[in-house]
């Protein structure tokens, strides 16, 4: 299990495990909240129907909206004050596959495959802060493959 891939043990029982720390983003999002006014998933993940990844809203895509709506609020401010200042979104990815896992995930297939995105990200409706909502491991994969019956060929997903 611990190998010089890894620095510590710790390190490797942790990726052997796949035991990832909540991820830390730079303001508390709430997914909840725009999700009640009736926005969509692709309203701010743009990309998520024509490419491989999701897209993780700019700052810029906050303001098409926030350069409108909500001004008088201090997080609203906060982006604002950082679009002017050309500084974007540190955002932290939720999922994200060990390197080593040689793991090719696309969005667009799925959404195509009509999937619905809380499949994968739990009910955002009742999530503020994005968190994990699965575990997004081999075994989780393939049974949605086989229940779909999408091919499980190790080249479908692995590279």
């Amino acid at each position: 299990m611990f190998s010089p891939a890894r620095r510590t043990a710790g390190e490797a029982i942790r990726t052997h495990f796949g035991v990832r720390a909540d991820p830390e983003q730079p303001f508390p999002f709430s997914h909840q909240l725009h999700l009640e006014k009736e926005l969509v998933c692709t309203d701010c993940h743009e990309s998520v129907e024509r490419g491989p990844v999701a897209s993780i809203p700019s700052v810029n895509t906050c303001m098409i909206c926030h350069s409108q709506i909500a001004t008088d609020r201090p997080l609203i401010q906060q982006i604002t004050e950082m679009q002017t200042k050309g500084i974007d979104l540190n955002w932290n990815r939720v999922y994200n596959y060990f390197p080593e896992s040689h793991v090719r995930f696309e969005h667009a297939p799925h959404i195509r495959a009509k999937v619905e995105c809380s499949s994968c990200h739990g009910n955002q409706a009742e999530q503020t802060v994005a968190r994990r909502a699965v575990s997004m491991d081999m075994p989780f994969c393939v049974n949605c493959h086989k229940e779909r019956k999408a091919s499980n060929d190790c080249l479908t997903c692995h590279f």
